[in-house]
């Protein structure tokens, strides 16, 4: 019998209160930024085991960018939240655009094997306009 996940755990940690992340002022243009975590952590909201992997950054600031310090707090703070690692790197990327509004940002996961299993997630601002085919 297949068990499917609710939207308990598909939801869990979207709204969670985590730290807020600094900026400061921008000085040049038309350069790009990259950040990587090596050691990022979250939990499973369904099993409750751990998640380890690597988050990687990309950002072409406009008039903010990010600091470091305070990103590494916000960083952390996933270690014990409940939250698929789809929905991590999405938020991730939610949270920067809204802090620093960059011209283009890209987050990526790449999330070590459990199970005998890896993910990579990525997640890119501007978001591509929706296509709908016919029949979806």
């Amino acid at each position: 019998m297949k068990k499917s996940y609710g939207s308990k755990e598909a939801s869990a940690g979207l709204d969670a209160k985590l730290p807020g992340i600094n900026t400061f002022p921008n000085h040049y243009r038309k350069y790009e930024i990259v950040i990587e975590i090596p050691e990022f952590t979250s939990v499973c909201p369904r099993t409750g085991l751990p998640d380890f992997g690597k988050i990687m950054i990309k950002y072409q600031p406009r008039k903010l960018c990010l600091e470091l310090k305070s990103l590494k707090i916000y960083m952390l703070a996933y270690r014990n939240l409940g939250i698929f690692n789809e929905n991590a790197v999405n938020r991730i990327l939610e949270d920067i655009v809204s802090v620093c509004r960059p011209v283009w940002a890209e987050v990526a996961g790449d999330f070590n094997p459990r199970g005998g299993t890896n993910i990579s997630v990525i997640a890119r601002y501007p978001r591509a306009a929706k296509k709908l085919r016919a029949g979806i």
